[in-house]
């Protein structure tokens, strides 16, 4: 199936059920989405990633300052960075190999997802959060 004929549907499913996620623009504080995506994600037993420069450590776990950092590539890489940074970020996750990008409410840009979709990698965006989808899938943990 070519990622042109996968639904947003599919899209969703394939990378709830995903086990490797990085969090771009993970925080440290508590209210921002940044922090309750990457502590949600683990909370659902992920293996997550929190990848910030500006941070040193996300709920005790050491950060990376990109995705290039990381020991492996994620399946899913969720992006909680404005529009501008996400452009940017989807270059560096062309580069890595990643396949999946989740794109939060207010990340997305139309460049960054054309860019995206140029590069082969599939995209969730457009509205729907990671977090309202992981308690629907899985049901409520938080």
């Amino acid at each position: 199936m070519s990622q042109t004929a996968e639904t947003l549907q599919q899209k969703i499913d394939r990378m709830i059920a995903a086990r490797t996620f990085a969090v771009v623009g993970a925080s440290d504080n508590p209210e921002k989405y940044g922090h309750i995506a990457y502590t949600m994600l683990k909370g659902y037993g992920k293996t997550v990633w929190p990848v910030n420069p500006n941070a040193v450590v996300v709920d005790g776990d050491p950060t990376f300052p990109d995705v290039a950092a990381l020991l492996e590539v994620p399946e899913v890489v969720v992006v909680v960075v404005p529009p501008l940074v996400t452009e940017r970020v989807v270059e560096e996750l062309g580069a890595a190999g990643v396949k999946d990008v989740w794109m939060q409410p207010g990340a997305e840009s139309a460049k960054a997802v054309a860019r995206a979709e140029e590069l082969g990698i599939a995209v969730v965006s457009g509205g729907p959060c990671v977090m309202v989808n992981l308690r629907t899938h899985l049901g409520a943990r938080h």
